[in-house]
């Protein structure tokens, strides 16, 4: 099991891997493998975009043990435990809308303290402030209108230095070109202040996706 570059992150024989926060358990039916003394989780690019993202190539993960990060669309909670086990010392204040997945995710957080379930509209973030005051980066994926304004007015309301969002094109415009979508997703995020450090597709795991990484101007 050797590190991938991004702090938490291994590889062994072209698979990815997190360091289980909670040794024995699965989330959503991944594989568990010991190695040196330790339980790693397979983190397949199929089932998580942030995983197909360090698939494709991208490196830019903006957080590591001990950050605190702001996951916008945690829906089951399939990555954010993938960001728990990174994180380890730090916090994942999870955000889904839908009540049906928060109650799956409110299940796949126990016994992972660091998680910490909301119920709440990320179109909203004065919902959740209260348990999150201040974020190191915040981590999005949310499918509808108005992606990049989404990522950026979270980012503004707690004082994030870094942003994911992964664009899924059909959510913005189901009749313009995808790489369109992905320019005016760009555009939008530095005419808010912030500095695009990484664009990527997240083909062929995600049809018409792009993961988008950017920090504080």
């Amino acid at each position: 099991m050797q590190p991938l570059g991004p702090d938490g992150v291994f590889e062994d024989r072209g698979r990815l891997y997190t360091e289980s926060a909670r040794p024995g358990f699965r989330v959503y039916g991944e594989r568990l493998v010991s190695s040196g003394g330790r339980e790693y989780r397979e983190w397949d690019p199929r089932r998580s975009k942030l995983s197909a993202y360090l698939t494709a190539g991208g490196r830019d993960v903006p957080f590591g043990r001990g950050s605190t990060v702001l996951y916008l669309g945690a829906s089951s909670g399939t990555t954010p435990s993938h960001v728990a086990d990174i994180v380890r010392d730090g916090r994942v204040v999870c955000v889904e809308f839908a009540p049906r997945m928060f109650r799956e995710l409110v299940r796949n957080s126990e016994g992972r303290p660091m998680m910490m379930p909301v119920l709440g509209d990320a179109t909203k973030p004065e919902e959740y402030a209260m348990f999150a005051e201040r974020v190191d980066a915040v981590y999005q994926d949310v499918a509808q209108k108005h992606q990049a304004d989404i990522l950026c007015d979270n980012m503004d309301a707690f004082n994030a230095q870094w942003g994911m969002v992964a664009v899924k094109a059909r959510s913005e415009d189901v009749t313009a070109p995808p790489e369109r979508i992905f320019e005016q997703a760009e555009a939008r995020i530095r005419e808010r202040g912030y500095r695009i450090v990484d664009s990527r597709s997240l083909e062929p795991y995600e049809k018409d996706h792009r993961m988008i990484v950017a920090r504080r101007a």
